[in-house]
């Protein structure tokens, strides 16, 4: 009989190849939680560090604990954690008891984070002690069965709860629950932008293969030689799998828990002499500043490598961490692809090709991974053609492609009828079968009767030295229906001139394509997951007036001239 593609097959590789191999936690510390602390601000780090052997003894121990407890097969239990020691051992323990781990977002407005619970019909949920306030602002709306609470640091509140340590500490390993691959194994709930969250179950099998595309060499190339810092936050889309992945391959994991501000972030890469990390842009821009504001201060591991996901990542970006010897790969999916499905890896062929072309494709999303089906449909519901130039609704298929919502049949027309998701990115695809991500639907800019870009503007706004942030959104025009406004976030000591912006954007866009107002504000808007939130943005701007200046100056037609 073949061995089944299950996450304690994971487990036991890790525990058993790799027992040696280290697992670093900053710990959350209980005074950082407190009102009016901010990051950078820090009391002294705390760290837990253990062992592969100690990691696989504690998940298989809270496994049996939750057995012993009375969970059953396909019962949901709820992490509300920062990235850490315990959580990883939630990963893979809740599954080995054959339950599900269902990931909250703990960025969430409270009434989501309710919602969300009691639509999953979490049994069990498993806290850290510093998040104890959160779910008490809430706790009135759902009802567990059981509250365990992570404790981190001694003498903090934990109330009447459940200690994590004794609740693992009584239990003794036992044989895992009996599960097939194709049993569900995580739950994640989206968190976009309108409507409710919707929940997307996750397989073993499913979840085996996601590790294996993306620990390929053509993917992130995880291997037991790394050293792993996850960055993004594993209450998201699992942490894009990037924690499954390293626990196979055998590399050596470093969990920031909350501390990924750019000099915390920084400081941590160069103590544990990380080789790959990944997180959303903000982190990344934040840490090129840093870098370039003290330059030497960080000697980082030689050949460093970063994935940075979660929304488009401008190329100027890409370009300023090179030069701090920092490579970049662009991946792209979402909560419904589990989360990957292509990478910007560079082909033989197009290391050939000038410098300027070769960021160009870098800053694109890249080609699918291994066993994913991609393809883009026009309004007409026809195949657009791999010419880089016809745009389309990105639609993806294959086996950590989700097939349906979590008890939301009235969301499932998102699938075709043989079994399409329409993700709503609207991309071309070039003769490369790379892809690039031109907008949201809901985002595109239709001016005059022709389509702009805000992504393309925005991330060629933010290649400005003068611009840290940006977002473009369509505003209501009395002639062109809709014309794109700029948001601007300035760099430190920086002003805005109009004059000089509009002649940056000249150099790649025609003068109809160009914001005709750039409005400076102090931050932008984002999702719990760092993207921006353009909904509420549009709402800003709802009734805005043009400029009698403005309004002269958008008296050429869309694309009849430039």
């Amino acid at each position: 009989m073949q061995s089944p593609l299950t996450l304690t097959a994971m487990l036991e590789r890790g525990g058993r190849l790799f027992p040696e191999v280290e697992v670093v936690s900053r710990v959350p510390r209980w005074e950082d939680a407190l009102p009016g602390v901010l990051p950078g601000n820090y009391a002294a780090p705390q760290f837990h560090r253990y062992t592969f052997a100690d990691f696989y003894q504690r998940s298989r121990r809270l496994a049996a604990a939750l057995v012993n407890a009375g969970i059953r097969p396909g019962d949901r239990v709820g992490t509300l954690m920062w990235n850490h020691y315990a959580h990883l051992e939630c990963y893979f323990g809740i599954p080995a008891a054959g339950a599900v781990t269902h990931t909250l977002n703990l960025r969430l407005h409270p009434d989501e984070l309710a919602y969300i619970i009691n639509h999953a019909e979490d049994r069990f949920i498993i806290v850290d002690d510093v998040l104890l306030p959160l779910l008490q602002q809430f706790r009135a709306n759902v009802s567990p069965e059981r509250v365990i609470v992570a404790q981190h640091n001694p003498g903090a509140p934990g109330g009447s709860e459940t200690n994590y340590e004794d609740f693992i500490g009584g239990a003794e390993p036992c044989e895992y629950a009996q599960v097939d691959e194709n049993d569900a194994a995580a739950l994640c709930y989206t968190s976009g932008t309108t409507g409710k969250p919707k929940g997307v179950l996750y397989s073993h099998r499913s979840m085996a293969l996601h590790s294996l595309a993306i620990g390929h060499v053509d993917g992130f190339a995880i291997s037991m030689n790394d050293t792993v810092l996850p960055a993004m936050s594993m209450f998201h889309a699992n942490g894009w799998g990037v924690p499954y992945a390293a626990v196979m391959a055998g590399s050596k994991l470093v969990l920031p828990s909350r501390y990924v501000d750019a000099e915390n972030l920084l400081n941590l890469l160069q103590a544990e002499q990380v080789s790959f990390s990944g997180a959303v842009p903000t982190i990344w821009l934040a840490v090129a500043e840093m870098l370039e504001q003290y330059p030497g201060r960080w000697k980082l591991r030689p050949g460093f490598r970063i994935v940075i996901a979660g929304s488009a990542c401008p190329e100027s970006l890409i370009r300023r961490l090179d030069a701090q010897g920092i490579f970049i790969m662009q991946p792209w999916g979402l909560t419904e692809t589990s989360p990957m499905a292509t990478v910007a890896r560079l082909k033989p062929s197009m290391r050939q090709l000038p410098q300027d072309e070769q960021y160009a494709l870098r800053a694109t999303q890249g080609m699918p991974l291994p066993f994913i089906e991609l393809r883009a449909m026009n309004d007409q519901g026809e195949e657009c053609p791999w010419n880089g130039e016809a745009m389309g609704e990105v639609q993806v298929r294959g086996p950590w492609i989700a097939e349906r919502y979590y008890k939301r049949p009235e969301e499932n027309e998102k699938w075709t009828a043989d079994g399409w998701f329409r993700t709503g990115d609207v991309v071309t695809i070039n003769a490369h079968a790379f892809i690039r991500i031109v907008d949201r639907t809901k985002d595109l800019i239709k001016s005059g009767g022709e389509w702009i870009s805000s992504v393309d503007v925005e991330n060629a706004l933010v290649g400005h030295p003068s611009v840290r942030e940006a977002a473009v959104v369509a505003v209501a025009h009395p002639r062109w229906a809709e014309r794109p406004l700029a948001a601007i976030v300035l760099r430190d000591g920086a002003r805005l001139d109009t004059g000089e912006l509009r002649d940056f954007l000249l150099q790649r866009f025609a003068r109809w394509q160009l914001p005709d107002e750039f409005v400076v504000v102090d931050e932008l808007p984002h999702t719990s997951t760092g993207k921006l939130l353009k909904s509420e943005l549009r709402r800003k701007f709802t009734g805005w007036q043009w400029s009698a200046d403005e309004r002269a100056a958008a008296t050429t037609e869309p694309g009849r001239s430039t």
